[in-house]
């Protein structure tokens, strides 16, 4: 048997900085807790943060993923969507301030940006992407086990490199941009080493009442 499944629609960033921290973004415009956006960060000794717009999401997030500290605290990303060749994104999320400029599609994300919404959505496509995902860009997974019964899987569908990136935590700055090196260790996989914005769909099963 199978158990509930969760569909989480929108955008995945993920960026080093020269300071060694690492930070994901995810903002979510379509989900089953409304439009949030949250952020992960993973300082030089290991670290893990979760910053989270609320309770709620925490709480879930918490669940899916591993880290050694939570704060919820206000969250948000603008403007969300890229829009032309390039775009700047504002990420402003308690501590956090991060300011990144995305660039031109890469082949391999016009290439995503073509297959169709639906099929995109569907856990067959994360896992036909799973081994080129790995030998492609080490550290990716597209599928695995996500928290005590909980799977998960990534359905990419568009790809766009961070060329410029200013992060400042606690009145800190992190630092120039830099590759997501080492990869981070929240779930069974990484976001990409290459700083990069994803278009995505992530699908969270949760464990089924008989387990």
């Amino acid at each position: 048997m199978t158990g509930e499944r969760l569909r989480f629609d929108g955008w995945i960033a993920g960026v080093g900085t020269s300071s060694g921290t690492r930070l994901v973004v995810g903002h979510w415009p379509r989900s089953p807790f409304g439009a949030f956006s949250d952020v992960m960060v993973e300082h030089p000794d290991g670290e893990r943060v979760l910053l989270a717009p609320s309770r709620r999401i925490a709480d879930f997030v918490a669940a899916t993923y591993r880290f050694d500290r939570i704060e919820v605290v206000p969250v948000s990303v603008t403007p969300a969507v890229p829009a032309g060749d390039s775009a700047c994104l504002l990420v402003e999320a308690g501590p956090l301030r991060l300011r990144l400029r995305t660039g031109r599609r890469s082949a391999l994300g016009l290439l995503l940006s073509a297959v169709p919404a639906p099929f995109a959505r569907s856990p067959v496509w994360a896992a036909v992407c799973d081994v080129p995902a790995r030998l492609l860009m080490p550290g990716v997974r597209t599928l695995g086990r996500a928290g005590p019964g909980r799977r998960e899987w990534y359905g990419a569908r568009g790809l766009r490199p961070v060329v410029a990136a200013d992060a400042v935590l606690g009145g800190v700055s992190l630092g120039a941009l830099a590759p997501l090196d080492p990869p981070v260790a929240f779930g069974f996989g990484s976001a990409p080493r290459r700083p990069s914005l994803v278009r995505v769909t992530t699908t969270v099963e949760l464990a089924s009442a008989g387990r």
